[in-house]
């Protein structure tokens, strides 16, 4: 219950599908920028829920099981590093989200998007700061869009070592930007960021 209330008031106001939205890997230095979208049934209950920053990666599996299980609909976009470096990361970002309400089916009435918000999405939109701590949809988005792209990153290991993907996530850890030092830079690397020898601010 302390998930849902934004989205309790908008069912009440008359729209019958919130989506939301949430995205991941932001400020990694290697591999896609991930957003997952999700539409909860109304009065939709799923143990355990919260925001996937604060859930370990065994009960974020679990959850992710659980979400696609009850969801009305649920759906995940990719926007690889090397289309980050053309566009932006802000870009990506708006891009993602498209792709994945875009994915939807049926599609949304109105988007619940953590954070400051996308704009130019031609749906309604609320934007909520925290809110993958805040809204259940939200969280679930959170959740689906991190185990799938941490699956990813496990893979990008086999096909790039060296760089610990399984263990960083592509994220700019000591070892990680060590191992960028010592191997140079791998086709999933987002060259347009520092360290990577661009000067994009990771944020």
């Amino acid at each position: 219950a302390r998930l849902s209330r934004v989205e309790r008031e908008l069912h009440e106001s008359g729209f019958a599908c919130v989506a939301g939205v949430d995205e991941v890997g932001r400020g990694a230095l290697a591999g896609p920028l991930t957003v997952g979208a999700v539409i909860l049934p109304p009065g939709a209950r799923i143990e355990g829920l919260d925001d996937s920053k604060r859930l370990t990666p065994a009960k974020r599996e679990v959850l992710d099981v659980m979400i696609r299980e009850v969801a009305t609909t649920y759906a995940v976009a990719h926007v690889a590093a090397c289309d980050i470096d053309a566009i932006g990361i802000t870009s990506a970002t708006r891009q993602a989200v498209r792709l994945a309400i875009q994915a939807l089916d049926p599609g949304p009435d109105h988007v619940l998007v953590d954070g400051l918000g996308i704009g130019g999405l031609d749906l309604p939109e609320t934007a909520v700061v925290g809110g993958d701590g805040l809204c259940a949809a939200i969280a679930a988005a959170s959740i689906i869009a991190k185990v799938t792209r941490d699956a990813l990153m496990r893979n990008a290991e086999d096909e790039h070592p060296g760089y610990g993907f399984a263990i960083n996530k592509g994220y700019g850890t000591s070892e990680h930007v060590h191992a960028i030092t010592v191997h140079g830079l791998c086709p999933i690397h987002r060259r347009s960021f520092s360290p990577c020898g661009g000067t994009m601010s990771l944020f």
